[in-house]
């Protein structure tokens, strides 16, 4: 229950906030809407009162109808779309439940395959939720398509912003602005300064195009006001207007850079996650990294001293691994393979106050049913490994430096 309830909070929570604010804007429409029937039965009953012809009476009634009816449509489209929002929250909580019904009871007979199947769907929706916070809807698109998640991510939902993102590549602001117009109030709390570049990149548009009269008309209009921290950049925008657009002096050169739209694009990506997802990374990068710094070890291999200590027959050796040397890596080891190696080195190493030994060759654990053996070049592996191996061909080869032994020179190991 932990892991889910660590790493779906956003899902569960984006369709939420998205089904709250279907209601609230559908709540508003149906009141504006009453408000105007009202009204009209209002006027209906003074017109009648007052002896109104019957032609008058036929037009207040007709317009009634008409109100009623435009009230009828906006109800049931507001339905519809409170229905579909209600869908996807109840699909992702029955998603959710069959995991945790699976975790509940592990004794049963399909509760491993179940949650295995289950959690390869979960890395699906990470790599879909990560192309989506990244830009690539196209992707997102195409895997949700396949893998049927359409429901259980939020491919929909960004859809909408890809258009945003898509105009202002073309440098038209007019969809951003009536994004930042439809989330004003989240957008305030989380202190975000989405508008205000859009409304400054406007005012620098209109420079770049020499309609400088137009630009101080722009600003009084949207500048009058501003709050901390946007004074400076103000300023500079009013100093634009001093000098032509082709000039060399900074800032105003940097401000008639064509590459703020691409910034604008990417500060807009940035702020729509942060208006739908509490959390500040993807879920993906997120487990990735904590399941690497469960396996990163710190240890290189040439830099510990091997002591050996003859006690009879046996010896006594440190074992220690590094995610960073070839002569240590492991194959299987995520930690150790590229390109996750060069994340992990970044990540804080494993505490492991108890390690877990196993065969290199065989992939069993060493204990005491199979003993950890050494070589005379250093190299340990498995007793049941190496016996099998002797069985095949009569001696050892070792299979990192492909000497060959033979099994009176083999020791056992016991492991410090």
């Amino acid at each position: 229950m932990n892991e889910i309830k660590s790493l779906e909070h956003a899902t569960l929570k984006v369709p939420y906030e998205i089904f709250n604010k279907r209601y609230r804007n559908a709540q508003r429409v149906l009141d504006v809407e009453a408000r105007q029937v009202a009204t009209s039965v209002s006027d209906l009953d003074a017109t009648t009162k007052k002896g109104a012809t019957v032609g008058e009476i036929d037009s207040l009634l007709g317009g009634m109808v008409e109100k009623l009816t435009t009230m009828k449509r906006k109800a049931s489209e507001a339905i519809t779309e409170e229905v579909q929002a209600a869908f996807v929250c109840k699909k992702r909580l029955e998603h959710l439940k069959e995991q945790a019904e699976s975790l509940s009871d592990t004794s049963a007979p399909q509760a491993k395959t179940q949650i295995n199947q289950w959690r390869k769907v979960r890395l699906d929706r990470m790599l879909v939720d990560y192309f989506l916070r990244n830009g690539y809807y196209e992707s997102a698109n195409k895997l949700a398509d396949a893998r049927d998640l359409r429901d259980l991510t939020n491919v929909d939902i960004y859809a909408a912003a890809s258009e945003v993102e898509y105009e202002l590549s073309l440098r038209r602001t007019a969809r951003c602005l009536q994004w930042c117009a439809d989330n004003r109030s989240k957008l305030r709390k989380l202190n975000s300064t989405m508008e205000f570049k859009i409304r400054i990149q406007e005012f620098i548009e209109l420079v770049r195009e020499d309609r400088r009269l137009e630009a101080v008309r722009y600003a009084k209009k949207h500048f009058s006001t501003f709050e901390e921290g946007q004074l400076e950049d103000i300023q500079h925008c009013m100093g634009m207007l001093a000098f032509p657009k082709d000039t060399e002096v900074e800032p105003y050169q940097s401000l008639l850079g064509s590459w703020r739209w691409d910034a604008l694009v990417a500060q807009f990506r940035w702020e729509h996650a942060r208006l739908l997802h509490p959390a500040r990374l993807p879920a993906l990068p997120v487990a990735l990294q904590l399941g690497l710094a469960a396996l990163n070890t710190p240890y290189p291999l040439n830099e510990i001293t091997h002591a050996h200590t003859r006690t009879h027959t046996h010896t006594h050796i440190h074992i220690y691994t590094c995610c960073y040397k070839d002569s240590t890596k492991v194959s299987t080891c995520p930690a150790c393979a590229a390109p996750l190696n060069a994340l992990a080195r970044t990540l804080p190493h494993a505490h492991v106050s108890h390690s877990r030994l196993v065969c290199r060759l065989s992939r069993l654990p060493l204990n005491e049913h199979n003993q950890p053996m050494v070589l005379p070049n250093g190299q340990v592996y498995g007793e049941k490994a190496l016996k099998e191996m002797m069985k095949e061909h009569g001696s050892i080869i070792c299979p990192k430096t492909k000497e060959v032994f033979c099994m009176k020179r083999v020791e056992k190991v016991y492991v410090m």
